[in-house]
């Protein structure tokens, strides 16, 4: 009996690793440890950087409900200046009200895209109603503004609407 457990003991200890295999395998494990913390950092880090970048969109465009709501009241003052005649004492009110309006709404982010008769023609912020024949502005060009854009925060809220010049039949 004393023979059968000699021989167990000796297997048993022939498992056992060495204290510099198990210094490897510990400096190993260490390595991996160390390997996945820096993806642990770095996955934080990208998550942080996704987080600021979606509350700072959330605060430029928190208010794009409001201000989209609100193109409708441009688009109604500047129909009463067109219709009102010049010596009409509410005109200067209009003016002044509509002057205000524009101010508060570009100190947050709104922009006009209001295109001049010749201009070149911008499908991103323009939207073509019609194609006019006509030799007064070059073909491919702003002809005429129906109703004006707009753009908050660099993304277009709403395209103007323009009629653009086409090659002259003449």
């Amino acid at each position: 009996m004393t023979s059968q457990t000699t021989q167990d003991a000796a297997p048993a200890a022939e498992e056992q690793p060495t204290p510099e295999d198990r210094i490897q395998m510990l400096e190993a494990e260490l390595e991996q440890l160390r390997a996945q913390v820096l993806l642990d950092r770095a996955d934080m880090e990208n998550q942080r950087k996704r987080l600021e970048r979606d509350v700072r969109n959330a605060c430029r465009f928190a208010n794009k409900q409001l201000l989209g709501d609100l193109l409708p009241v441009f688009d109604s003052l500047e129909a009463a200046l067109n219709s009102a005649p010049a010596e009409d004492p509410l005109r200067d009110g209009v003016v002044l009200t509509l002057r205000e309006l524009s101010r508060v709404c570009e100190n947050n982010g709104l922009v006009e895209v209001a295109p001049n008769p010749g201009d070149a023609f911008d499908p991103d912020r323009h939207n073509a109603m019609s194609v006019v024949q006509t030799a007064d502005v070059p073909a491919g060009t702003v002809f005429q503004v129906f109703q004006k854009g707009y753009v908050l925060n660099e993304q277009l809220l709403r395209p103007a609407l323009v009629s653009v010049a086409g090659q002259d039949a003449a």
